[in-house]
């Protein structure tokens, strides 16, 4: 790591300052969609692209790469994926950033902290697809670093007094990059081994048997109707295929199609039997949840991977899953409920001073969420849920048990909310364990093998990072068993959050 480092605080008005601009598109309208056509324009006009965005690599039938998602605060839990990521990533081909590449506002003069220094020593190329926080910055430092694309024009402005006009007066302009800096940073990847060039911010990836594409959803979670023709385009032919999106379908317990701006939906798509997906890999919620969803007597793996390093969503919150066919034996997460239950209390413990009466024990913890979701805890223990465990796990937004309503006048401290999804990482997560994750991904003729590693910032799992879930794709037809841990929820418990000093 850098000698010095900036915590980042989503409680400093000056950095919920800088990321306006995703509230003020929900609230005056979205310019990504016009903003991204320019941009892929660009490419084509400079020679960088064909219609089809394709990069075709030569792989051979049987080979591996990484994926990770929602990767750089440029802070310990980031730095502290590495090691592990170079352990169980030997070997692999390439990693895709499925996400966020960047925090908190994707800018190019903060890539060769957060990019470039980190993963200097991964000896494969990064491609990556951007999330909502590289949109902040209009996507100039994305392209800059991915693509070598110089920054577009300013688009025109909206006249008075349209809504538009009201976005573009608070509007935050994309900082100027400082192209001799991010070319020094480049040096730290500069072999030959390490190269990447990708023709835009969404492309198809042709390797071995597969076919990944990597679409980008923009500030809000949706792609404009080009884009969407695109997909429809590249997803023809019998190629398997992995969706690789910056909003995952399929979340919390919930279904979200992502919508296509003309009508009809990516899910539309990647269910279509006649395009051959056999998953769909999401960041933007920084944690790891697996669906997977049988489609008229196919099953579509549902993945969820945003744990790359950024700060951790809850996993507590998710109530018992029943959804696109999937129940809760079929479901995995990462961290397993009662950790993330753990983490909260702990959380809000400090927070509040209120040490005596928030904070659980993982043994607490764990009984209360089984209680509630009705699944067994993954670690044996005695405990036996009491009125205060259930009145935290109550005020920390865990789901009631099945079929009984939460009481409308006990108080909820923000857990899984927009406020909360700043308030999480205000200093809760720079002491281990970190919680965090990517996936490996083990391609043959027959086969696609993925495994969620863990990465908690601990000394022996990043000597051996342990799997957290696992499971095997078929690609000529047909199901293969698909190895996983025996416990719903998780694999292995993560080291007791006890045993790790506070922060």
């Amino acid at each position: 790591m850098p000698e010095h480092v900036v915590k980042l605080s989503w409680l400093d008005p000056r950095t919920l300052w800088r990321a306006r601009n995703g509230p003020l598109a929900s609230m005056f309208g979205d310019p990504t969609g016009a903003d991204r056509q320019r941009w892929v324009r660009a490419q084509t006009e400079r020679g960088e692209a064909d219609a089809d965005l394709l990069i075709e690599r030569e792989d051979g039938d049987t080979f591996s790469f990484v994926v990770m998602g929602d990767t750089g605060e440029g802070d310990g839990p980031q730095y502290a994926v590495v090691p592990g990521l170079l352990k169980a990533g030997e070997g692999t081909r390439f990693a895709v950033v499925c996400s966020d590449v960047l925090y908190p506002v994707g800018t190019g003069n903060e890539y060769p902290e957060k990019f470039f220094r980190p993963y200097q020593d991964y000896d494969a190329p990064i491609y990556a697809i951007p999330g909502n926080h590289d949109w902040y910055d209009g996507l100039t430092g994305f392209m800059r670093v991915f693509c070598r694309t110089p920054a577009l024009p300013p688009r025109r402005k909206s006249r008075f007094p349209s809504r538009g006009w009201w976005r573009d007066l608070l509007w935050a302009a994309p900082d100027t990059p400082d192209d001799a800096l991010i070319d020094r940073a480049r040096l730290m990847r500069s072999a030959p081994s390490q190269a990447a060039s990708q023709p835009g911010p969404y492309w198809a990836m042709d390797t071995g048997p597969l076919r990944l594409i990597g679409i980008d959803t923009g500030l809000l979670g949706t792609i404009d109707a080009e884009q969407g023709a695109w997909l429809r385009r590249v997803a023809q032919g019998p190629r398997p295929k992995i969706l690789l999106t910056g909003s995952p379908i399929y979340v919390d317990g919930e279904h979200h199609p992502c919508a296509i701006e003309g009508g009809g939906t990516v899910d539309d798509i990647v269910r279509d039997p006649a395009h051959h997906f056999v998953a769909a890999i999401g960041g933007d919620i920084h944690n790891y949840q697996h669906y997977p969803v049988d489609v008229d007597g196919r099953r579509i793996e549902y993945v969820v991977s945003g744990g790359g390093g950024a700060f951790m969503h809850a996993t507590h919150t998710i109530p018992r899953v029943g959804i696109g066919g999937v129940t809760e034996d079929d479901f995995r997460c990462y961290p397993m409920r009662g950790d993330s239950l753990t983490f909260y209390s702990r959380f809000y413990g400090r927070r509040l001073r209120m040490r005596r009466l928030l904070e659980l024990t993982p043994e607490q913890a764990a009984a209360v969420v089984a209680e509630r979701t009705g699944v067994a805890p993954v670690r044996a223990t005695d405990e036996r849920p009491t009125a205060r465990t259930r009145f935290v796990a109550s005020l920390l937004g865990v789901a009631p048990p099945p079929g009984r309503r939460r009481r409308r006048f006990l108080p909820r401290l923000p857990v899984h909310t927009a406020l909360t999804k700043g308030v999480s990482p205000a200093g809760a997560t720079y002491s281990p364990p970190f919680f965090k994750n990517f996936l490996r991904l083990d391609v043959t003729p027959g086969s696609v093998r993925i495994r969620c590693f863990a990465a908690t910032g601990m000394r022996a799992q990043e000597l051996d990072p342990p799997v957290e879930d696992e499971f095997t794709i078929a690609l000529g037809g047909g199901d293969v068993p698909s190895p996983r841990p025996a416990a719903s929820g998780d694999a292995a418990p993560a080291p007791d959050p006890r045993s790790a000093p506070e922060g």
